[in-house]
């Protein structure tokens, strides 16, 4: 099989990228040097929530949670998807007016959420804290377990029969091609020496994609995350406080977040850290400890809790929290002449899908969506623009690394 498009990365926006390229009648081949779903995929906590910091955070957010609402009937057992609902949980008056700020933008946008006070907020998690002051509830946001719904996306989606996927293959170059014509095919050059060509390369390997980039500008943001032994019914919701969006999006130094799931094996996921200071993968002890140190002010049994599993991860981060989606321009000098036109006439070039920060799982079938769209030239469901890597084009990113 002849591919149309190579796909760099098997995570889950590799994945959804890949399986809306081949619904599109592609033939594609997904690259990875490791497996399927690693990475950050495997890393992270696999949640499907509307965020609303920004417009563009709400637009593609709030859209991709609803592509993946769609496709929850289709996924397996397997892929532990659950419709368990968000509460934002506000331990003041300062965060419960927040709550009430973001119940009102979200109403007004069309999306389904709850306040409840603090008796309300009891009666619905008993396990919080008896000082919260209330919270906000958002019904329809979900958990998935992201590793093997991007195995289902490349081998069980509509379209996988168009999909080829080949593990334990580093690239080691990326060639741009033209718009058009013979010889306008972007080209892989595998570590091997092998070389595979395409009329479109798709680069979605996150934090990997600047060793062949090295101008992106993407900022590995470790976190870390513990999983306990399993406590069926403690909570029933995935739990945020509401300080968790400042947290996210501090641009330099360490901060946690309180961030709890409940697993559908009754085990809990326990998060967030967040550090812009190291590029160790290995646990370290303080960050875990003020991390749960941070959840147990939110859950109070926490401590009573058996942690079984501790581990990090990196995730890409773009300067102003958005990922890069679109053809890749400037950064890479010899594609920008063919790649910047792709979005206009679908010719040849390498494209991006990278920088989802830690909204990867969330925004991965909306990211697909609007990378295919442009791909094959046409409107997309949603504005591409605020995504487009072109915004950053020319920016000095040497501090990013």
């Amino acid at each position: 099989m002849s591919a149309d498009a190579l796909v760099i990365g098997a995570g889950i926006v590799g994945a959804a990228c890949a399986a809306e390229l081949a619904a599109l009648g592609m033939r594609v081949d997904v690259l990875d040097a490791q497996c399927i779903g690693g990475g950050a995929t495997a890393a992270g906590m696999g949640h499907l929530v509307v965020m609303n910091d920004s417009p563009a955070e709400f637009a593609l957010s709030r859209y991709s949670r609803d592509l993946w609402l769609d496709l929850a009937p289709r996924l397996r057992t397997r892929d532990a998807f659950a419709r368990c609902g968000t509460l934002w949980v506000a331990a003041d008056d300062e965060e419960w007016q927040a709550a009430r700020a973001m119940q009102a933008a979200f109403t007004a946008q069309g999306v389904a959420a709850q306040l409840l006070d603090a008796g309300e907020l009891r009666a619905c998690e008993p396990a919080l804290a008896p000082s919260m002051a209330g919270g906000l509830r958002v019904e329809h946001d979900s958990i998935v377990y992201a590793p093997s719904a991007a195995e289902w996306l490349l081998t069980q989606s509509p379209h996988a029969a168009r999909i080829r996927v080949r593990l334990g293959v580093p690239v080691a170059a990326i060639g741009a091609g033209g718009t058009g014509g013979t010889g306008s095919a972007s080209s892989i050059t595998l570590a091997s020496g092998e070389q595979l060509s395409a009329a479109h390369v798709v680069v979605a390997n996150g934090l990997g994609a600047a060793q062949w980039l090295p101008m992106l500008p993407l900022q590995p943001k470790k976190g870390h995350l513990l999983i306990t032994d399993r406590y069926p019914g403690l909570i029933r919701h995935q739990l945020l406080e509401l300080g968790y969006i400042r947290s996210a999006h501090h641009a330099s130094g360490m901060s946690v977040a309180f961030n709890v799931q409940p697993r559908p094996t009754g085990q809990l996921l326990i998060g967030s850290s967040r550090q812009f200071d190291s590029t160790d993968p290995a646990v370290e002890m303080a960050v875990l400890a003020r991390m749960l140190q941070r959840a147990a002010r939110y859950l109070p049994a926490l401590p009573t809790l058996n942690g079984i599993r501790a581990w990090t991860g990196f995730r890409a981060a773009s300067p102003d929290g958005l990922p890069l989606i679109g053809p890749v321009g400037g950064f890479m000098p010899e594609a920008a002449a063919g790649a910047s036109q792709g979005s206009a006439c679908g010719g040849a070039g390498v494209w991006l899908a990278v920088g989802h920060e830690g909204l990867g799982v969330t925004t991965s079938l909306a990211t697909a969506k609007l990378l295919a769209a442009q791909i094959a030239g046409q409107s997309a469901p949603i504005p591409f623009e605020p995504y487009l890597p072109s915004r950053f084009a020319g920016q000095v990113t040497h501090d990013a690394r």
